[in-house]
């Protein structure tokens, strides 16, 4: 009858702790934010941009690549022709010389951002076997969107004392099963804004998701103005056309 108990007892206890590794694996939901591109008549905040890219540049980039976007591009978040130009020359882009021998060269406009790591394999060789996802689409292309993003990245935080933890694994509130392979790679102060905006952890994190959103889908905003004009047109197309029914049918009324 004691042993009866006694394994009883155990398996209640390994129930318990089953349930409590299951809920330290499931994700609470993700903290809606403020983005002024949300909505039908939502427009990309130019400073915030602007900031997005500092944080991407300074920080990001050393890991993540972009390889659908160009220096050209960065002139629809409000940099000029020159600061293009510049931020372009900053890199040093592959290629080939006359005699068709590797050699490298300031980057033009034209050129793709360019990425930290040749390949795949020495990406993974330096960061511990994980591949670092290009940023060019992320915004779309994780459930949540931004608020996903922004949540991952300011969901850092200790491990619960229940929860093992993998070799080189780092604890994420909001990443599915918590544990993730990047580490933080923000904090209060990592880069230095010029326009005054203090460089908290929240507004790091908020910016640069700013950029990644624009960065998905630099043409939202002249989509939005086709889609409103559409919708005035139809609104109007549908008022003439009541008014010429009225009055064809004015007679037989």
């Amino acid at each position: 009858m004691r042993m009866g108990a006694l394994a009883r007892a155990g398996l209640v206890l390994g129930a318990l702790l089953a349930a409590g590794s299951a809920l330290a694996q499931e994700a609470p939901p993700l903290p809606h934010q403020q983005w002024s591109f949300s909505g039908p008549f939502g427009t990309f905040d130019r400073a915030a941009l602007q900031r997005g890219f500092l944080v991407y540049q300074q920080v990001c980039s050393a890991c993540h690549s972009m390889k659908e976007l160009y220096y050209r591009n960065l002139e629809g978040i409000g940099l000029g022709a020159d600061d293009v130009k510049a931020i372009a020359a900053s890199a040093q882009i592959p290629d080939l010389d006359d005699r068709g021998q590797p050699t490298t060269r300031p980057g033009l406009p034209s050129d793709h951002f360019k990425s930290p790591f040749p390949n795949d394999l020495a990406a993974r060789a330096a960061n511990n076997g994980a591949l670092p996802p290009d940023q060019s689409v992320l915004a779309l292309a994780r459930e949540g969107g931004p608020d996903y993003l922004y949540a991952v990245l300011t969901g850092y935080a200790g491990p619960p004392p229940t929860m093992h933890m993998q070799p080189g694994m780092y604890y994420d509130t909001y990443f599915p099963g918590h544990q993730i392979a990047m580490p933080q790679p923000l904090r209060d102060g990592s880069v230095i804004y010029t326009d005054g905006a203090k460089p908290t952890l929240q507004q790091e994190a908020h910016d640069v998701v700013t950029f990644l959103a624009w960065a998905a889908q630099p043409e939202m905003e002249s989509r939005k103005q086709v889609g409103v004009r559409v919708v005035i047109y139809l609104l109007l197309l549908t008022g003439l056309t009541y008014a010429v029914k009225r009055q064809v049918w004015s007679d037989v009324h």
